[in-house]
């Protein structure tokens, strides 16, 4: 039996393979590797990604969101 792990949030110390900007999208690969990619990277290679994926943890909605403040 094998169970679903969900995947790690990414954190700021994730960074795009790419450019080494902050990554917001995991890519694992059929070969067993994984990539990180920024936003722009990742829809840049959405297409091609998408093709050669098991699984994509996409987080570039986290961009949108409005940043919460510090009410103290």
């Amino acid at each position: 039996m094998t169970t679903a792990v969900a995947p790690s949030p990414l954190t700021a110390s994730d960074r795009c393979d790419r450019c080494g900007a902050q990554a917001y999208l995991r890519v694992e690969l059929t070969s067993g590797g994984e990539l990180l990619f920024c936003a722009h990277h990742a829809r840049e290679h959405g297409d091609k990604l998408r093709k050669v994926a098991v699984n994509v943890h996409d987080e570039t909605s986290r961009l949108l969101d409005p940043p919460v403040a510090d009410v103290r």
